[in-house]
């Protein structure tokens, strides 16, 4: 199936494969737009709109009874694109911002957090997004499903999870001006009282972080 016959109008647009794909798709380009950073003032925001619209489709995938494909055997796809220059446009475009901390299973106790970028995640996903969508558009629907879903439940939904929490923090702190760790304790050779620590910071980071990834504190 190419590239023209994949929103072909005899494709009834209520069809479960069909939205998924559509969905998955608009994550995929719109993603790819981003990394170019011809308008770097949108990025997060963009990202986290995009993130959230893929885990819908996700969050589909993850509440439909098992999908089983036709095939006993995943047809060989090749090799997986390349996607090193796009977690490069991606990690220089969110540099402020591209790490994060993260605890892999909510469920395990005791599980101390660990680094993450958003960069590396947002890449991870699309890998496994594509390799979906190279059997979608080779007409093995059930395939594309079958793969979405499982690679859902193993890898790409618990990373989107994480990536969305990441973004809608940073979101949430410079709209609310409130500074991130990293901020607490700026010039503190001024002999300033915590208060007037945490306000500066603030400033700083709305300033130096929201202004560049185009997001304004609230009034």
């Amino acid at each position: 199936m190419s590239d023209a016959t994949l929103h072909a109008t005899d494709r009834n647009p209520d069809d479960f494969a069909v939205q998924i794909a559509d969905q998955i798709e608009s994550f995929l380009v719109a993603v790819t737009e981003v990394a170019k950073g011809d308008e770097p003032d949108s990025a997060v925001p963009f990202l986290l709109l995009e993130v959230s619209q893929l885990l819908l489709a996700g969050g589909r995938l993850g509440a439909h009874e098992d999908i089983v494909p036709e095939e006993r055997y995943e047809p060989d796809m090749g090799p997986e694109p390349d996607v090193d220059e796009l977690r490069e446009n991606l990690a220089r475009l969110l540099d402020p911002i591209d790490v994060y901390s993260e605890v892999f299973d909510p469920y395990e106790p005791r599980k101390a957090p660990v680094p993450a970028r958003i960069s590396d995640d947002l890449t991870d996903v699309i890998t496994d997004l594509r390799h979906g969508m190279a059997h979608y558009k080779a007409g093995r629907t059930s395939e594309a499903l079958w793969w979405w879903q499982f690679s859902y439940f193993s890898n790409w939904g618990s990373t989107a999870s994480a990536t969305l929490r990441a973004l809608q923090s940073v979101v949430a702190h410079v709209r609310l001006n409130q500074p991130l760790a990293e901020l607490d304790g700026l010039d503190t050779d001024q002999g300033l009282g915590d208060e007037t620590l945490e306000a500066e910071a603030g400033k700083v980071m709305a300033e130096e972080i929201g202004t560049h990834l185009g997001m304004r504190p609230v009034q």
